[in-house]
């Protein structure tokens, strides 16, 4: 009978054990951060954020995933595959609002707006090209499917006059297929979006310091006229995120931090507290989270606010 009593004890222990699946209101928290390629900023940050959710909020396990970042996050997001999704601001507005690569309203609610993505335009070693136009009849990465980059990528081109199923050679690369395709010499030039530095143009550029990081201011005014004012003008120094020559100017797109509506109101509030008060162990992981302020964090328009992320911030007033 002891033994009878000792197997149903250990059996209601395992089954206490196993938790819910990152919506709240179970024993755990089991949250899968839906992040980018391995050597964008997403894939670091979201490593970083899993690590210190895991540690700071109790009976949690976070844990970042591989994907190819915004519009495959916000879809994971969706199905409920992930609970914690980067994305970048235009395509969670297209999101919301049921549009372009998306067929219909997406289910999701915004933490915080992290910090700013950039736009990168790599020309491979030993190809030139003065603006965007120029790349007409060249071989262009555009980014992986179902990436923001990809999105981004097709409104430049679109704004500079260009078709970008027939005026360029297309491929849909994702960040460490490109580095190594612009090393190898198999396409002329890639879309890349994310913070700086990003960790395979540093990898070219070292390697490669022949390439070039192409200015776009030239296409913001009709890309801001057509898609809406979350795109912005925003400076790079090359010389000193990539050691190359020179500064320049190139679209900018806010980053926003993703979540299901659906998500448990405590473990919303949970989840934005980590990431704020965590700040300092953040920017250990990757200095884009020094950009980390709960002022700039509410601003996710036309994304809304958890109302787990609100009661942060009305707290932090």
């Amino acid at each position: 009978m002891k033994r009878i009593l000792t197997i149903v004890a250990a059996a209601v222990l395992t089954v206490a054990g196993c938790g819910g699946g990152g919506a709240g209101g179970g024993s755990g928290n089991r949250i899968s951060i839906a992040t980018g390629g391995t050597t964008g900023v997403y894939y670091v940050y979201g490593g970083g954020l899993a690590k210190q959710l895991s540690a700071g909020i109790a009976n949690t396990q976070a844990t970042a995933s591989v994907t190819s970042a915004s519009v495959e996050n916000i879809k994971l997001l969706a199905s409920g595959k992930a609970q914690i999704g980067f994305s970048q601001a235009d395509t969670a507005a297209d999101a919301v609002n049921g549009k372009d690569s998306f067929t219909a309203e997406q289910p999701i609610k915004a933490l915080a707006r992290i910090y700013d993505n950039y736009l990168h335009l790599v020309l491979a070693p030993g190809v030139s090209a003065a603006k965007v136009a120029d790349l007409k009849g060249k071989r262009v990465s555009l980014g992986p499917a179902n990436s923001g980059t990809q999105v981004v990528a097709r409104r430049v081109l679109e704004a500079a006059g260009l078709d970008p199923d027939n005026d360029i050679t297309k491929q849909q690369l994702s960040i460490n297929e490109s580095v190594q395709a612009a090393k190898d010499g198999t396409i002329d030039a890639f879309f890349w979006v994310g913070g700086l530095p990003t960790a395979g143009i540093t990898d070219l550029a070292v390697s490669r310091p022949d390439m070039k990081v192409m200015d776009t201011s030239e296409v913001l005014p009709a890309m801001r006229s057509t898609h809406g004012e979350q795109y912005v003008s925003l400076d790079v120094d090359l010389a000193a995120t990539y050691k190359l020559s020179g500064m320049i100017k190139t679209v900018g797109i806010a980053n926003v931090l993703l979540v299901p509506d659906s998500m448990d109101e405590q473990l919303a509030y949970d989840i934005t507290r980590t990431l704020f008060e965590k700040k300092a162990e953040l920017e250990k992981v990757h200095p884009e989270a020094k950009k980390l302020d709960p002022a700039l964090g509410q601003q996710v328009a036309p994304v809304e606010l958890h109302p787990g992320a609100a009661r942060y911030y009305k707290e932090k007033a």
